[in-house]
């Protein structure tokens, strides 16, 4: 089997599917690996650690994809590289097919099977292929190192002779992987650290970590499908924001982590939240490529409001600490791959639930149930 691993092609992409460590284990099994000339310079895994490791340097895409059997990725690959696959070939990678149905359609076309590393099931068996998990762990690390950085204030109480400085207060929205990383790390700095979460069952893991966690009432569990939280109604929406309210503006720094799968991101933090914030005061939404869970968000960037609060919309974190984030996902992948080769080459069993849930497409059509429902329901791109 030929596994090939091209350059990734989103600007702000600095990750790598396969790390050296990884190849050199898939070229012992029997398998040939070859990498894009520079695929992995950005995480610091430059061409001669691969070669070292039994890859083959391919100097182009050509080169690379020639009678390649499974490409790998870590976003969507470029359209050179869809377009020059094999029908014969696997493409596997975080194609977040629910966030745009319409693309694993685009991908269906072109006679390919894809499975998709952010649609493996959440149960016991696949957790160390759970590349989400994985990934949203060093966000929820990062964002709270930029928000240390960016915050007018210390994070722990500091006594000295000139007096003592009170810890800064920290709120986390959602305590999901993402949640309680940011949770920890903002205790390891010394921060009074609060959290809320519509799933209590989430109340346990965030008191194990120092903070507290605020409950409000919404009439029913915030916990969908996989651990996923769901969801609210309109009314439960409002009654969470006026809640709000008061926590947020009481805070120094606002972490947000609330996700739906294949819905836009829930918005926790209305205007009112944000003015009720004193100035200085920071945001840092890691749901800002989903359309963020703070009104204000603006993807991609930094942003002051008139009232002096910070609001930080950068998207993809794991991406600016590419060499453990590849690291990571470089495991995922592995242990995939271990579960669905045999004898050095893919097989594919459809009747495991791994395999089925994380199949987008098989050789051009598209079998993922929640898209095929997605675009019946005719989801916008």
């Amino acid at each position: 089997m030929i596994i090939a691993i091209p350059k990734e092609a989103a600007t702000d992409e600095a990750r790598v599917a396969l790390v050296p460590d990884t190849v050199a284990r898939l070229v012992k099994s029997g398998v040939c690996v070859r990498v894009e000339s520079g695929a992995g310079e950005d995480a610091a895994f430059p061409n001669d650690l691969y070669a070292q490791a039994g890859a083959t340097i391919a100097s182009g895409v050509s080169d690379l994809l020639a009678d390649a059997d499974l490409v790998i990725t870590v976003g969507r690959p470029s359209e050179r590289v869809l377009e020059s696959m094999s029908r014969e070939a696997t493409l596997l990678g975080l194609l977040a097919p629910l966030g745009d149905p319409d693309y694993v359609r685009h991908v269906a076309g072109q006679g390919i099977t894809a499975l998709s590393m952010d649609a493996i099931p959440r149960i016991t068996r696949a957790q160390s292929m759970d590349a989400l998990s994985s990934q949203s762990n060093i966000a929820g690390y990062k964002a709270v190192l930029l928000a240390a950085g960016a915050l007018p204030k210390f994070f722990p109480m500091l006594t000295t002779a000139a007096g003592t400085i009170a810890p800064a207060k920290v709120l986390v929205l959602g305590a999901g992987v993402a949640g309680l990383q940011a949770i920890a790390t903002a205790r390891r700095l010394g921060a009074v650290v609060s959290a809320y979460d519509t799933r209590s069952v989430v109340k346990e893991q965030v008191q194990s970590l120092g903070a507290s966690f605020l409950e409000i009432e919404l009439g029913a569990e915030g916990e969908g499908a996989g651990g996923y939280a769901k969801e609210l109604t309109p009314e439960q929406i409002d009654k969470q924001r006026r809640f709000m309210v008061e926590h947020i503006g009481n805070s120094d720094v606002v972490i947000t982590t609330a996700l739906v799968p294949g819905k836009r991101a829930p918005v926790l933090i209305t205007e009112e939240a944000v003015a009720a914030m004193r100035p200085g005061s920071v945001i840092v939404d890691l749901a800002a490529e989903a359309g963020g869970n703070c009104v204000l968000t603006q993807p991609g960037k930094r942003s002051v409001t008139p009232g002096g609060v910070q609001i930080l919309g950068q998207t993809n974190l794991p991406a600016t600490m590419p060499q453990h984030a590849s690291q990571l996902y470089s495991r995922n992948v592995l242990t995939l791959l271990n579960h669905v080769m045999k004898d050095g080459s893919l097989n594919l069993d459809f009747n495991d639930e791994i395999t089925r849930g994380t199949t987008l497409v098989r050789q051009g059509e598209i079998v993922h149930g929640p898209t095929v429902e997605a675009l019946a329901a005719g989801a916008p791109s």
